[in-house]
């Protein structure tokens, strides 16, 4: 797999050459590793690892259902300690540019949990951008906020 501008973890491996496996921390369970799912389990870490969010509060693949029976589903969810959503996170391939349509997928997640923050990211850029609901616009960020620097609502 190719290399991220994301730290590197302790990558726990399984699977056969034709079908690799990587380890989920959040899902405890190893999970295909596709080349999003590479850019997810470094990002998960580098959350939990370098900018002190709870794996408690994380959860990958979060299933969302729209009015229509339409299934959606969100990369990973972070959650306040009263386990409403705060933050969406989108990953795409590292070959993947991260385009509007990309922020577009994000928001629409956002219809349904109406979080604070939103991140995409490829692993080769992330970027977080702050909701302000009450002026109806968002803000971009320098970088992904410390656990500890995101305002409670």
């Amino acid at each position: 797999m190719i290399r991220l501008n994301l730290p590197d973890f302790q990558i726990k491996l399984s699977g056969t050459a034709e079908k690799p496996a990587v380890w989920d921390i959040l899902r405890r369970r190893y999970v295909a590793l596709t080349p999003e799912e590479w850019v997810r389990q470094h990002f998960v870490h580098y959350l939990i690892e370098h900018r002190g969010y709870p794996a408690s509060l994380l959860a990958n693949e979060v299933n969302l259902q729209v009015d229509n029976g339409k299934k959606l589903r969100a990369d990973t969810v972070l959650y306040d300690t009263g386990l409403h959503p705060r933050m969406i996170i989108e990953y795409k391939a590292p070959d993947i540019p991260l385009t509007q349509k990309v922020f577009d997928q994000a928001s629409i997640y956002n219809l349904l949990l109406h979080v604070d923050y939103l991140v995409v990211s490829n692993g080769m850029q992330s970027y977080c951008c702050k909701m302000d609901y009450d002026r109806q616009e968002y803000l971009y960020l320098e970088e992904i906020p410390n656990y500890q620097n995101i305002q409670q609502p």
